[in-house]
């Protein structure tokens, strides 16, 4: 094991030298690996630059779940992300929700997606879409073909209550109250909702995070699992429950103006922990 771990170690190092190679955009080389490494479970850097090595893979369906866009193959992550998972179907249970529908994962190294999230690379982010599962086993057509559901009213930045209820709000509590939670992100009209319902214990409030784009799904991200010294946490949230100015700011037109700024361009190996080499190149 250590003698193939040096190995991995010598042909990133000959793979950063390389002339050119580390500029490829990082993108293209993690999503085309189609299996992850062996050995235990080790994510490396942070949530928008890094990778993982030893991930796991959801299954399809379990006890309370089932997995979509199966074709994106990006039901991987650490072991606690799987649990998690586990634990919040279970817990959401208990108030009638019939199911989670999973989305986004990270890929079998993690690593930068070609599409859809900056963020999701190191096997601790999952996408749940706000929908309850249906009464039967989705076929794999079905899981490609349906789209998750905005729960804003159309043209507006507030919630429609007929999509966005007791039920959905129990499915956040629940989400943000389970252990290892770091935060997770929704619309601003969702926040908003949240923030104007009566709860008993209002901490768990601070975790949920306005962000864009988030209007048919939750967005859970955890914190580095103990003992994770190459993961890299956020800062943790501000104190509060984030329901004053802070919300307010979202449902002004300053979050919406067109950046003038260039595009970054994509991350290339380069800008990744030197770890995620190897990672890649892990036979």
């Amino acid at each position: 094991m250590q003698l193939r771990f040096l190995s991995a170690i010598f042909t990133a190092f000959l793979l950063l030298a390389a002339p050119g190679h580390g500029q490829q955009a990082a993108r293209d080389l993690f999503s085309a690996v189609t299996g992850p490494t062996g050995g235990p479970s080790v994510p490396i850097g942070s949530y928008a630059k890094g990778c993982i090595a030893g991930a796991v893979q959801l299954a399809t369906d379990g006890p309370g779940w089932q997995a979509m866009r199966l074709s994106r193959d990006r039901r991987w992550g650490t072991p606690e992300l799987v649990q998690y998972i586990g634990a919040l179907a279970q817990a959401a249970a208990q108030d009638g929700w019939p199911g989670l529908l999973v989305g986004d994962m990270g890929q079998p190294r993690g690593g930068p997606a070609k599409s859809g999230h900056a963020s999701h690379q190191i096997g601790l982010d999952v996408d749940l879409w706000l929908q309850p599962m249906p009464g039967h086993t989705l076929s794999a057509q079905e899981r490609e073909e349906l789209s998750a559901i905005s729960v804003l009213k159309q043209g507006s930045r507030d919630i429609d209550p007929n999509r966005f209820g007791e039920a959905e709000r129990l499915l956040i509590y629940r989400a943000a109250q389970l252990p290892g939670v770091a935060r997770i992100f929704v619309a601003p009209g969702i926040k908003r909702s949240l923030c104007q319902t009566r709860w008993r214990d209002r901490s768990f409030l601070g975790k949920i995070r306005p962000w864009y784009g988030h209007d048919d799904h939750i967005h859970v991200r955890l914190s580095c699992p103990t003992g994770a010294s190459s993961c890299q946490d956020q800062d943790v949230v501000p104190p509060g429950d984030g329901c004053g100015s802070e919300l307010d700011y979202w449902f002004t037109d300053a979050p919406y103006q067109p950046s003038t700024s260039p595009p970054a361009p994509p991350l290339t190996l380069a800008d990744l922990p030197k770890a995620c080499t190897a990672v890649l190149e892990a036979r």
